[in-house]
């Protein structure tokens, strides 16, 4: 679908946020808020938020296949092996965010995530060990926190373990993107159906 398609669709409805950016107008539409329990998206989008810090989303948005290329397709267990010549090779990397504290907490934090995995059987029972009843939230309220008590408990267990760049905000965020929390606006097309166990 093109961007002309996307933004003429008459019955279409959407959040505000992407406006007319294509590749935001996308990532609403197919990614944004859809529940996911797969570990490795998880981890591309732990890795993509904590690079975000700072930073606007659209900018990270965009070099998001730079990421995939860097970050060997986000599999968590090449990126937590990663030595000193991949920190070199990443800070060489025009295609991403290269800094300095970032890349290297990007490697520590695979290296946690998998320990996670290690004692929660998965980061995604991890995730949902916060969760009212271990489920998705659906928030009808129309507004947008920056942050919630889950991202705040969830952002502080995680800051225990050690990761790093993953702040309630950001935290929030990941829950977000990854349809822990459905923000959709009430009356937006892409509100229903976003969790596949539904």
């Amino acid at each position: 679908m093109t961007k002309d398609s996307r933004l003429k669709t008459p019955d279409l409805v959407r959040c505000h946020w992407p406006g007319n950016d294509e590749l935001y107008i996308k990532y609403h539409d197919e990614e944004w808020g859809k529940t996911t329990h797969d570990d490795k998206i998880l981890f591309e989008f732990l890795t993509l938020e904590s690079a975000q810090a700072g930073l606007s989303w659209i900018t990270i948005l965009r070099r998001r296949e730079n990421y995939r290329k860097a970050y060997a397709d986000f599999d968590v267990q090449k990126v937590a092996a990663f030595n000193d010549e991949d920190v070199a090779r990443l800070l060489n990397d025009e295609g991403i965010i290269r800094n300095r504290l970032k890349v290297a907490s990007s490697i520590s934090n695979a290296k946690l995530f998998i320990e996670v995995q290690k004692e929660f059987g998965s980061f995604d029972k991890y995730l949902y060990s916060f969760m009212p009843d271990g489920k998705p939230i659906n928030n009808t309220s129309g507004t947008l926190p920056a942050s919630t008590p889950i991202s705040d408990a969830i952002s502080k267990d995680m800051k225990k373990r050690g990761f790093k760049f993953f702040g309630t905000t950001i935290c929030y965020a990941h829950m977000q993107a990854t349809g822990m929390v459905n923000d959709h606006i009430p009356g937006c097309s892409f509100k229903i159906n976003t969790d596949p166990t539904n």
